[in-house]
């Protein structure tokens, strides 16, 4: 009693040079604009500083919360992930798993799940603190953030997650 149904496609986008604003000059002037207002309005926040970790275990209570706040908040639903898949990824694929973290004043206010593979990084899920993320356009700087960390590292093109 099984169907297929066409799955959502994932949007890649080309990372071409090596440093953010390479990428950023490659956006029309309408959304280089509206992109750094945003950025500016985190600026004038206290510090948030972004690790990337392969081992999510010693952070998992922290973010869990987050990932299910976007989650629940999403009009359109698909398995909800456990503590124990974020762990399982982590030790079964750490040459791929990567997590970024990012905190204000020592608190995890955000955090990415992303997969590594040959010239592309996959943006497969995130977690937001709801109580600034949407003051601090923290899904725009996460973005930033990522594809930044993507293209020190030599990346070449960016995938996000269907529902993303």
């Amino acid at each position: 009693n099984y169907a297929r149904i066409p799955s959502m496609p994932m949007t890649r986008l080309l990372l071409p040079g090596e440093t953010w604003d390479d990428y950023f000059c490659t956006l029309s002037k309408a959304t280089r604009k509206d992109l750094r207002r945003k950025f500016r309005k985190a600026e004038r926040t206290p510090k948030i500083e972004m690790e990337v970790v392969n081992d999510i275990a010693p952070f998992i209570d922290e973010i869990y919360p987050l990932y299910l706040a976007v989650h629940e908040k999403s009009p359109l639903k698909f398995e909800t992930l456990t503590k124990d898949y974020f762990r399982a990824i982590a030790q079964r694929m750490p040459e791929r798993a990567r997590f970024f973290i990012w905190r204000q004043e020592n608190r995890i206010i955000a955090f990415s799940f992303c997969l590594v593979s040959g010239d592309a990084i996959y943006d497969e899920c995130i977690g937001l603190d709801y109580s600034v993320a949407l003051d601090l356009h923290l899904y725009f700087y996460t973005l930033r953030e990522i594809i930044s960390w993507a293209l020190q590292q030599g990346l070449k093109h960016y995938y996000s997650n269907p529902l993303n």
